[in-house]
């Protein structure tokens, strides 16, 4: 089985509800992808950056209850990153962070290495990061979701550059509409950002659109496939494009298609039909987690 290592942010979500109510669990994009595999039966390491407190001792016996390892030094930090989420009536959910990153000298050894986030832009870490997948790249595959977050990330224009060299640097890029609004406007279709994301090195490029499901570039053929979301009833929207990022990789995975040098090249020249059953499976994923509280991606037998 291919090893997987994901590097970014682990913190506490706090939860305000539209009701007034509030719950506190442990998350943060990379760590939802990180359990998410986990729960899909990947072999998954997760260098983040936590504390040793009381919400550090949370995010531990989270990964821990689902066999998440953490890279050593992961735990250094003087005290564990926190984001506030407020829902609104439909579910859907708007943040506020209080975060630090710096991340631990990252491990080697593995197939894949997926980053984003938070981690992937915000200094001093995300350097640390950049190095870290130029230097795997000779013998890893590389997944990436910009997964933007205004509030912390700044200017758009600021980012771009930042954005597109790791997509650059990635074999697998999933992004939402929204992160593409955000740094390319709204003059830019969706289709024409995948294609300039495409041409930059990545081999699938997906945009998700929500509950309408997402669009899908596979290069070099150029193929491209709008896949309808499923019909679910939504309890909120918390953790669901982590979701997809990680039943995206487990299809990915279990095909061959990533994981070493000789999965990328066969990722290089696979058809559309041939990476379709991964992209059924990142919809199937998400489509459980927003049918739910919180950040609670499926089990492998969950989704049958």
């Amino acid at each position: 089985m291919s090893r997987s290592l994901v590097v970014g942010e682990a913190l506490v979500d706090i939860v305000r509800a539209a009701d007034g109510s509030v719950r506190e669990h442990p998350g943060g994009s990379p760590l939802n992808v990180a359990i998410g595999l986990a729960r899909l039966g990947h072999d998954v390491e997760l260098a983040c950056s936590i504390g040793d407190d009381a919400h550090g001792a949370a995010v531990r016996a989270h990964l821990a209850a689902d066999g998440v390892r953490l890279s050593p030094g992961s735990t250094s930090a003087a005290r564990t990153s926190t984001a506030t989420a407020t829902l609104d009536e439909s579910g859907s959910a708007t943040y506020e962070f209080d975060i630090e990153w710096a991340p631990p000298a990252l491990p080697g050894g593995f197939a894949h290495l997926h980053t984003g986030s938070i981690g992937a832009v915000l200094q001093p870490g995300a350097t640390t990061v950049r190095e870290a997948v130029e230097a795997a790249r000779a013998t890893t595959t590389i997944s990436y979701d910009p997964n933007a977050r205004p509030s912390l990330m700044g200017d758009p224009h600021d980012v771009r550059s930042d954005v597109e060299q790791l997509v650059g640097l990635s074999d697998v890029v999933k992004a939402s509409d929204e992160d593409v609004r955000w740094l390319y406007g709204d003059d830019v279709s969706l289709g024409q950002v995948a294609g300039l994301w495409a041409r930059l090195g990545p081999r699938l490029v997906v945009i998700t659109r929500g509950g309408e499901g997402a669009l899908a570039h596979v290069a070099p053929t150029e193929d491209v496939v709008d896949l309808p979301g499923r019909t679910v009833e939504v309890v909120d929207t918390v953790g669901a494009g982590d979701s997809f990022m990680s039943g995206l990789l487990s299809g990915l995975l279990d095909a061959g298609l990533l994981g070493g040098p000789d999965a990328r090249d066969r990722l290089r020249t696979a058809t559309l039909a041939q990476v379709r059953p991964a992209l059924e499976r990142a919809l199937a994923t998400s489509a459980i987690t927003v049918s739910r509280a919180g950040a609670q991606p499926p089990t492998r037998a969950e989704l049958g």
